[in-house]
């Protein structure tokens, strides 16, 4: 019998996305055994500091350096990422297969309505890119930058004396706590993280039956839409700290369509643009779009972002 370790982060939600993803797996392969591992990163292990300052001590990202260096060395043979968290770089040796079918890609505000928000009302996040979008609808708000997994973020409501918290709609409807959403917030005005609500499936370029295994449960219209939108990320040279947001869909004609959005941190200015393309040709739309984004001035945005984010780091 084949026998697989299968590498998440240690949290509640990355143990049930790798339950969602090897069901099918298990069910298709029985003669397959895949063992689950957990892997600890800096941003498990320090939930107070700034994740751009976690990430610099890392020295890569907060959130999948120590599963990718557990996959280079061996330690595991897979790992089951949320693909928003995960850098759009491979490291040498490592590739990222076809997601299976995406999840909820919105964001989703519980505790309250956006509307029903009062002014100066206290909203938890400690995302940049939500932060920026919730001040360019709502400037009367005060962001409160919170971190740390899903229940306890939601907990804050009461601990911290929150009006109401941002998350990830998919990983609130992957833990089952879908009736603590208030609103989900609308794509055209709060275009989510590039690859947010998919898992990034991650495995050695060389273990070629493990990716015959692994392919079998991939979407290609999901992963054409989320490498659309990484690489518009890419092109921007962006990561989670910066306000970046993206939402590409197959429309009805069988083409790609994508949605970027760039924000300044006070949510002051804004910038985005559509584009569409082949959906045989994701990365290339992505770029495309990247490129008239900083056609019509996204550079110094983020650039201004980078040096607030390089100070916090320091």
């Amino acid at each position: 019998m084949a026998q697989y370790l299968v590498g998440s982060r240690a949290s509640n939600l990355a143990k049930a996305q790798v339950r969602e993803y090897l069901k099918p797996l298990r069910e298709r392969y029985p003669e397959v055994s895949f063992t689950h591992r957990v892997i600890l990163e800096g941003g498990d292990r320090d939930r107070k500091s700034s994740l751009s300052r976690v990430s610099a001590v890392s020295g890569g990202s907060a959130f999948s350096t120590e599963q990718e260096a557990s996959l280079v060395r061996g330690d595991v043979d897979v790992v089951v990422h949320s693909l928003k968290d995960l850098p759009t770089a491979n490291p040498p040796g490592l590739v990222l297969l076809p997601p299976p079918v995406r999840e909820d890609v919105r964001d989703a505000l519980c505790g309250s309505t956006l509307a029903g928000l009062r002014k100066g009302a206290r909203v938890g996040t400690g995302a940049p890119r939500r932060i920026a979008q919730l001040l360019a609808v709502r400037p009367d708000l005060e962001p409160v930058p919170i971190r740390g997994n899903v229940p306890p973020r939601l907990k804050k409501i009461e601990t911290m004396g929150l009006d109401a918290v941002v998350l990830a709609a998919a990983g609130i409807h992957r833990l089952g706590l879908g009736d603590a959403i208030g609103e989900l917030l609308p794509l055209d005005q709060f275009p989510p993280s590039p690859g947010q609500g998919a898992l990034g499936i991650q495995v050695r370029e060389g273990d070629t039956a493990l990716r015959d295994i692994l392919s079998s449960a991939g979407d290609l219209t999901a992963d054409a839409v989320v490498r659309a939108e990484r690489s518009l990320l890419a092109e921007l040279h962006g990561g989670c700290s910066v306000p970046v947001g993206a939402y590409a869909e197959r429309l009805p004609d069988g083409s790609l369509g994508l949605f970027g959005q760039v924000t300044s941190l006070d949510g002051t200015e804004q910038i985005s643009a559509t584009l569409t393309g082949p959906l045989a040709e994701p990365e290339k739309l992505g770029a495309a779009l990247a490129a008239l984004l900083i056609d019509q001035g996204a550079l110094p945005l983020l650039d201004a972002v980078r040096a607030l984010t390089a100070a916090g780091a320091a």
